[in-house]
């Protein structure tokens, strides 16, 4: 075989080997289709965990109106009916103004404890039983004014992001407690004295609190609630009273 040949035969060859390697690169890149649709894809939602707000302190105050309950009041209200409306009874107003701290337990619940100023306490008023004498009116008022230092532990269930309502115990902490006797006709005062009557009384007063509220975004807030006194207030067990107080307060949360 000549040399002639022999190369003719190599150059075929490498030929065919180049044709079979660019089929075989050209099937490789060839798009695949499918008859059937394609399917979106979807990615799982990302949950983001609200933020639950630090320990917030605060400002609260507001009036009370108080009463007392009891088998004793009772009593005294009974022998009144027999006077013919000359003997009465009356809410006594008040205040109250303390500090809180409101510490969140997770979303939607948190603890408040809290220390505050308030004044409670009972009014007794008699007047004359007879009708040719109403324009006198003379009139007679008995008032214990007790002032306590409350503190209360709440606990707060927030039923949307601003309205809530609270429940806790309360410990009240008599610091003084006076009877102020007064006496006038006309519209002028006539009598006045006070009595010292507090160590006639429990110093600690055992309670139950609840109520509502509203915390606006601005730190503002607005609530009322009602104190359930449940210790005799009578130190010696003479007599059979407990505080009863309704409160409305305003509140600022820093």
């Amino acid at each position: 075989m000549n040399s002639k040949s022999l190369f003719g035969r190599l150059a075929v060859a490498a030929l065919l080997l180049s044709s079979l390697f660019s089929a075989a690169q050209a099937q490789v890149r060839r798009p695949v289709y499918s008859n059937s649709p394609a399917r979106p894809v979807y990615s799982a939602p990302v949950r983001t965990t609200p933020t639950t707000p630090g320990v917030q302190f605060g400002l609260r105050a507001g009036v009370n109106v108080s009463d007392w309950s009891g088998d004793a009041v009772q009593s005294v209200m009974d022998l009144a009916g027999y006077t013919d409306g000359a003997v009465t009874k009356e809410m006594k107003p008040g205040l109250h103004a303390g500090v809180y701290a409101t510490i969140p337990l997770g979303p939607g619940f948190a603890v408040e404890p809290g220390v505050s100023y308030s004044e409670k306490g009972a009014k007794l008023v008699g007047t004359l039983p007879w009708e040719q004498f109403d324009f006198l009116n003379a009139r007679v008022t008995a008032t214990s004014r007790m002032s306590y230092i409350d503190v209360p532990v709440l606990f707060k269930g927030y039923l949307t992001p601003g309205f809530y309502l609270f429940a806790g115990p309360q410990a009240s902490f008599l610091v003084s407690n006076k009877v102020r006797v007064q006496a006038g006709a006309l519209g002028f005062n006539a009598f006045s004295t006070d009595f010292d009557v507090k160590d006639q009384f429990r110093s600690v007063d055992f309670g139950v609190v609840g109520g509502l509220g509203y915390q606006f975004d601005s730190g503002f807030g607005l609530s009322a609630g009602y104190d359930f006194g449940l210790s005799s207030l009578d130190k010696n067990n003479n007599f059979d009273a407990q505080n009863r107080v309704i409160k409305a307060s305003v509140n600022y949360s820093f």
